[in-house]
């Protein structure tokens, strides 16, 4: 045997490491949908910033995180778009492994999450760095060598099934995978529907302007702003200099949010939607989340300045004053669109 991808099975260049892993498996499936609208459609685009107890702070863009009372954007996506779209974890990584095998060997791709730390492709340097919500597609197996060829954003890699293990097991916070892994029907699969997409910008709007707590939102991006003031107090040098990388990363486009922290990908999103409703005011709202994007790729130049200055704590000052400047233009531009859909 030799390791290679299921037959048919074609690797994408993406973006976001859910919506892309979705669409790799839509896409073998001949459901064709855009990783923007996948991601639009499923209600992903938010914003919260959360600082756990032996985590670095982190800003991510993304709404709609399965967890009790919320099915997440994987399985909202599927339901707009005729999939139906289902979760599993386990304790047991030989358990993990058996399903993932006889999915495989059931001709289909097999979406998982896992911790990218463990992951061999990727090179962090001389630093250790962790994150269990990384979702990767595993597309082919070797039993000979035991290895899988994953589909990852920019290719596909061999792997070793130990690595895959330790990667799927993780338990480092906040996201340990806990062998994560999805199926998909799609025996009823379809286009989503102009209702969908507004309501689906409907809800992403109330997450951006009436979040449950001030951590979310637009009220999530002025506490960052105003938090992160106090970030070398809470932690020593080492510490604050990841802190700063991790936030770049969450921003940039290297990080899997398409760049702009998810506001590139969700101005295309808009741009498709305008054509889906026929309301030509959302390309509107696309170009000015299309330059709410280029303005956090400002905000992110400064971390990734910050991480490697002498003085960290001098460049981190910077950061205040433009993402202030951006919640006033999120709040405008979420305001406008939400006026527009409901």
């Amino acid at each position: 045997m030799t390791l290679k991808p299921l037959a048919g099975f074609k690797s994408l260049t993406t973006h976001h490491c859910v919506t892309g892993s979705m669409r790799h498996v839509y896409v073998y499936n001949d459901h064709d949908v855009s990783e923007e609208m996948l991601l639009g459609i499923g209600s992903g685009v938010g914003m919260i910033y959360w600082h756990m107890k032996g985590a670095p702070p982190l800003l991510g863009g993304r709404a709609n995180f399965e967890r009790p009372g919320e099915e997440g954007l994987e399985k909202t996506t599927g339901r707009r778009t005729g999939v139906m779209v289902e979760s599993y974890t386990t304790s047991s990584a030989r358990k993990a492994e058996r399903t993932l095998l006889e999915m495989l060997d059931a001709g289909q791709p097999v979406m998982i999450q896992c911790d990218m730390g463990f992951l061999p492709y990727f090179d962090f340097g001389d630093s250790e760095y962790h994150f269990g919500g990384h979702v990767v597609v595993v597309c082919g197996y070797d039993a000979e060598t035991h290895q899988v060829l994953i589909a990852d954003r920019d290719g596909v890699y061999p792997v070793s099934m130990e690595d895959l293990d330790k990667a799927r097991g993780s338990t480092y916070k906040p996201f340990p995978p806990k062998h994560k892994w999805y199926t998909f029907d799609f025996s009823n699969k379809r286009q989503p529907t102009a209702d969908q997409v507004r309501q689906a910008i409907a809800e992403q709007t109330k997450g951006m302007l009436e979040p449950p707590i001030s951590n979310i939102g637009v009220k999530g991006i002025r506490k960052a702003a105003e938090r992160a003031l106090k970030w070398p107090s809470q932690m020593d040098e080492d510490e604050l200099r990841f802190t700063l990388f991790n936030m770049f990363i969450f921003i940039d486009a290297s990080g899997g949010s398409g760049g702009g922290i998810f506001r590139y990908m969700f101005s295309r999103f808009l741009r498709e939607a305008a054509e889906i409703m026929g309301d030509v005011r959302l390309n509107e709202s696309a170009d000015e989340f299309q330059h709410i994007g280029d303005r956090w790729q400002e905000v992110a130049v400064i971390f990734k300045r910050g991480w490697e200055a002498e003085d960290p704590v001098a460049v981190l000052a910077e950061t205040t004053a433009p993402m202030m400047q951006l919640a006033y233009l999120e709040e405008a531009a979420w305001t406008r669109l939400r006026e527009w859909v409901t």
